[in-house]
């Protein structure tokens, strides 16, 4: 079997077809659900290359994917929200993760598993301060750690829900503001030199196969009642939230 097939390296034709597939219904999920398509699909990816090569690729498939979806979606945009998340965006990508490569993966992981379980249960906590300063924040410290961990929307999505008066609103303007993410990522990743030439072929395969994703996921959204929308992003990020806690205390306490 071909191991490289377009060119990509260590990928087969049936890996071609299957991350393509997996890039159509992440990005249906994502609108579906409200978040955690991107983060579905970084685990899928994860099977199959290292992180040199994955978080640098998932990055621009995450953005390709964004992009589309906030132009479809432009009406419900929270515009107010995009100038002060991409300053805090520049921020972040400009000082790096300094400040938390010191700290213990797992404290940070179980810290972010707590803090998105509060935000989405509590979500008037998610409107702390001048809504500028606290978007600006929002943005530098998503970037922050997505350079390490790049599906970063787990963090986003309580705070883009509780400024949300539509469901609509919440979906595009947590794909404008994740597009946002993902540029300042994959600019602060070309300056460390990250070339990703090889991949091109499959990057541009999933980016038009999640483009279909967020076309037929926007048609299930139009359709949706407001208040399912809300419990089930509720149920996702909740799941997320525990399962980032549970690997947190896994490695803290090893052998539970």
């Amino acid at each position: 079997m071909d191991s490289a097939f377009l060119g990509t390296p260590d990928t087969s034709i049936w890996l071609f077809i299957g991350l393509c597939a997996a890039s159509f219904f992440t990005s249906y999920f994502s609108i579906v659900a409200g978040t955690a398509g991107g983060l579905l699909l970084l685990v899928v990816m994860a099977a199959f290359y290292p992180p040199a090569v994955l978080i640098p690729m998932h990055t621009l498939v995450q953005l390709g994917g964004g992009i589309s979806r906030g132009l479809a979606m432009r009406q419900w945009l929270l515009r107010d929200t995009l100038l002060p998340f991409t300053i805090g965006c520049a921020a972040g990508a400009a000082l790096g993760a300094k400040i938390f490569v010191a700290l213990p993966q797992s404290l940070l992981m179980g810290g972010l598993g707590a803090f998105v379980l509060l935000i989405t249960w509590a979500p008037q906590l998610g409107r702390f301060g001048p809504e500028r300063g606290r978007v600006a924040l929002l943005g530098f410290i998503v970037t922050v750690l997505g350079v390490f961990v790049s599906a970063t929307g787990t963090l986003v999505g309580p705070f883009v829900a509780a400024a949300s008066p539509d469901r609509r609103n919440h979906v595009a303007t947590m794909s404008a503001l994740m597009a946002i993410t993902h540029i300042a990522k994959m600019a602060a990743f070309l300056w460390v030199g990250f070339a990703l030439g090889a991949y091109i072929p499959l990057i541009a395969a999933m980016i038009a196969t999640g483009v279909l994703g967020n076309h037929f996921g926007e048609r299930a959204l139009n359709s949706m009642r407001e208040d399912w929308f809300r419990i089930g992003f509720k149920a996702v990020m909740t799941l997320l939230a525990l399962r980032l806690m549970w690997v947190a205390l896994k490695d803290l306490i090893p052998g539970i």
